[in-house]
């Protein structure tokens, strides 16, 4: 079963909202300690800028003719993107081009007689004294922006600075106000620089990968290294264990796991001897009754030949069923010590034919010639037959039963479908159990003990293969058995 969600996710994602809510906090905090609201704190960094824009282009006025300014003022807006209008005290265009103003604008610039932004200006001391201006007092730095706001029907974005304004040489400036125009309040240099805000956004995103990364990424290895291990185990492999030294939470697990692995290895193998144990015990006695009843048949008379034909039939369903457990013990007693050789798939499933099949039943065979498997010759084989038994039992009169072999990315898939009903859906995975049988009242008519399904998975995966089985449409079973391709 793959993840829905894999836990690398979910921390990026819990890392991601821890940072939107700290954010969100050091907001509230500025909010209320320091009684900056976010327009404030986002324009600041814009007030200074404009400032500055502002005085060097009073700077750059000052030292240029008056019928240059629109031309100067053109400049700057093809610079900065926004556009530059200058006025004077009364509110009539200085310089820039023509433009109407917005009611709220123009209650922003300051008039004749009145400033928004302070007091009068003092006296200037040449204007006092009769002399002439003094060019380094005159020239002031602008005034902080009187406003920055924005109107609707269209969307603009205006701020106003406060300049002096010299229209010729030797004269004393005049207060003048530079007016600003965006058409949106991103995407120019001066009423939103994102820059800056975007290296503090990687910057932080890099801290924080620098720091998780490396825990994200351990943490996630073992838990995958145990996945893996966990599946094998499922799969009956206990001899696999998580080889991860974690000092934590995740290690103890990990040592929890191996020491499962150790006492499941011990139920299942103790278990598979008992077993073998039981069946070899019987077969001593089975083998004495079915010599005694040989004997014995050949004494009495017709009238009681058919009570011990009855006998003779339950002591070789005895003797079948033994020999069955001595099979299945004897694949998982003996799965470690096997050796995996080159067999060819052809000519394992033409032995099973020649085996298995009858001639009320048809069997389509679609396997190549030179495909070959790594597996035990004796373990495919016996595999092969329980499965084709099977299918020849329960679906040979529904129609033909397929066999086909194909290799698939290193792997080989060989399939034996019939047409028979198939089996219900929560028994698909329940019928590789040993003793599993669909029919719970476990009738010899209706099949064997359900042993031959536990033997034919515990063969495939001596083999280091595996097997499944699904229903097809519109009925039918198909087993499906996977193992290494050999070269």
């Amino acid at each position: 079963m793959n993840a829905r969600l894999p836990l690398v996710a979910k921390i990026l994602f819990l890392a991601f909202l821890n940072l939107c809510l700290l954010a969100l906090v050091i907001a509230v905090i500025v909010r209320v300690q320091f009684r900056m609201d976010a327009r404030s704190f986002l324009l600041a960094p814009a007030q200074d800028r404009i400032v500055a824009v502002a005085h060097g282009l009073s700077l750059e006025l000052d030292e240029m003719a008056v019928g240059t300014w629109d031309a100067l003022l053109a400049r700057y807006s093809q610079t900065y993107g926004v556009g530059f209008y200058l006025y004077d005290e009364r509110g009539d265009r200085f310089a820039g081009p023509e433009l109407e103003l917005p009611r709220e604008v123009v209650e922003r610039i300051p008039r004749r007689g009145r400033r928004r932004d302070g007091p009068p200006d003092p006296p200037r001391d040449a204007e006092r004294k009769g002399g002439p201006p003094d060019r380094a007092r005159n020239i002031r730095q602008p005034a902080p922006p009187l406003f920055l706001l924005a109107t609707s029907e269209p969307i603009r974005y205006w701020a106003g600075v406060r300049i002096p304004v010299r229209e010729n040489p030797g004269e004393n400036p005049k207060p003048g106000t530079l007016i600003l125009m965006s058409h949106a309040a991103f995407g120019n240099k001066l009423f939103f620089d994102f820059k800056p805000w975007l290296t503090v956004v990687v910057a932080v995103v890099l801290v924080s990968v620098a720091i998780w990364l490396p825990f994200i990424r351990g943490m996630t290895r073992s838990i995958s290294q145990m996945t893996r291990t966990a599946r094998q185990i499922a799969e009956g492999r206990f001899e696999i264990h998580v080889a991860d030294q974690r000092r934590d939470e995740i290690g103890q697990l990990g040592e929890t796991i191996n020491r499962m692995a150790s006492r499941l290895s011990g139920f299942v193998n103790g278990q598979k001897r008992f077993l073998s144990g039981i069946a070899h015990e019987l077969c001593t006695p089975i083998a004495t009754i079915q010599f005694g009843l040989g004997n014995l048949e050949r004494r009495v008379d017709e009238q009681q030949r058919a009570v011990v034909a009855d006998i003779q039939e339950e002591v070789q369903h005895m003797s079948a069923l033994v020999n069955e457990l001595l099979s299945f013990s004897r694949v998982g007693m003996q799965a470690a010590d096997i050796k995996r050789t080159k067999v060819n798939v052809n000519a394992t499933v033409a032995r099973t034919l020649e085996r298995e099949a009858s001639s009320e039943t048809t069997i389509e065979v679609s396997v190549d010639e030179q495909l070959n498997v790594l597996a035990d010759p004796e373990y495919l084989f016996r595999a092969l037959s329980n499965v084709v038994r099977n299918a020849i039992r329960y679906a040979g009169h529904a129609g033909p039963i397929r066999i086909s072999a194909r290799a698939l990315e290193g792997t080989v898939h060989i399939t034996i479908a019939d047409c028979g009903p198939g089996v219900p859906e929560h028994a698909l995975d329940e019928i590789f159990a040993p003793f599993y049988r669909l029919d719970l009242s476990r009738r010899q008519e209706t099949g064997g003990v359900g042993l031959g399904l536990a033997i034919v998975k515990a063969s495939i995966e001596a083999c280091h293969g595996s097997v499944v089985c699904r229903n097809v449409h519109p009925s039918g079973l198909e087993v499906d058995i996977c193992l290494p391709e050999a070269a």
